[in-house]
């Protein structure tokens, strides 16, 4: 019952946001009593932690296995986008933001986690792309892998691109653009181009 009171209430939350759902929405939603969730949960804050971490592992194993993929370095970052914005169901509701205003201290603890797993595979990424002669090799390696992941956090702030301005999905297309045709070679354009051709297709 656990699991399943997990599965609902993190589809729940990506789909209507964290302030939004309610207990009794959950309950309500699996025809079951508000009492049986609390005797997995104590309280709605655990639950989103645990909706939170589960998520954070479906992404993250998902993330690896694209990686072992050994892809072409560019091509490897549209599918990690990709499958990413499933699994977040395009962040409709700004649960980010939700979760970064109503329970800042899951979000602290999730932020330290995502910059790890974040970290390490960007910065194989830029190696990767260099040793093919993709990305410029006197890229400061450190660096890029940085502002990478601090662009990908700031674009989540609704109040710098708000939804009705910037759907998530393009938003996200646009920053991924705009990192890789800093770092890229003339070789590397090419292959930049082609994937964003095919893309709008």
């Amino acid at each position: 019952m656990k699991e399943k009171i997990l599965h609902k209430a993190t589809d729940m939350f990506l789909n209507y946001g964290f302030k939004s759902v309610t207990m009794d929405d959950i309950a309500n939603k699996m025809g079951i009593s508000k009492k049986t969730i609390y005797a997995h949960y104590a309280n709605k804050t655990k639950l989103v932690e645990d909706t939170s971490m589960h998520l954070f592992h479906i992404i993250s194993g998902g993330i690896d296995h694209i990686c072992s993929l050994e892809k072409n370095p560019i091509e490897e970052l549209y599918e990690i986008k990709k499958f990413v914005m499933v699994h977040l169901k395009d962040e409709k509701s700004s649960p980010q933001y939700q979760l970064q205003k109503y329970y800042p201290k899951v979000h602290g603890t999730l932020r330290d986690m995502q910059f790890e797993m974040m970290q390490e595979c960007v910065v194989d990424n830029i190696k990767q792309g260099i040793s093919l002669g993709i990305y410029r090799e006197n890229l400061d390696i450190e660096f890029v892998s940085r502002i990478y992941f601090s662009g990908v956090n700031s674009i989540k702030d609704i109040h710098v691109f708000p939804v009705n301005k910037f759907p998530v999905s393009k938003l996200m297309d646009d920053y991924l653009e705009y990192h890789l045709r800093g770092i890229v070679t003339p070789k590397g354009r090419k292959i930049l181009n082609k994937i964003i051709n095919s893309n709008q297709g």
